[in-house]
């Protein structure tokens, strides 16, 4: 599922990034790398969402976070 539909408190783990190549990089130089474990901190009523990763607090927007596909993660 992408990141943009996931809810505060959700601990998940990075399955893919898709997106043209400019926002794959981008993505991936944030820390969003298939295998990261990642943590939505908060989501804004904009749409906007705060993660944990990679021990880092980061916001981005839903058009970002919808190119960020996620599952849950396991123990």
């Amino acid at each position: 599922m992408p990141l943009a539909m996931s809810n505060a408190g959700d601990e998940l783990m990075v399955a893919r990034v898709g997106g043209n190549e400019e926002a794959k990089k981008h993505l991936e130089d944030l820390g969003f790398v298939a295998g990261a474990h990642i943590t939505i901190i908060s989501q804004l009523g904009d749409g906007n969402i705060i993660v944990n990763v990679k021990e880092s607090r980061l916001a981005i927007t839903s058009q970002m976070a919808s190119k960020v596909m996620v599952v849950p993660q396991t123990a």
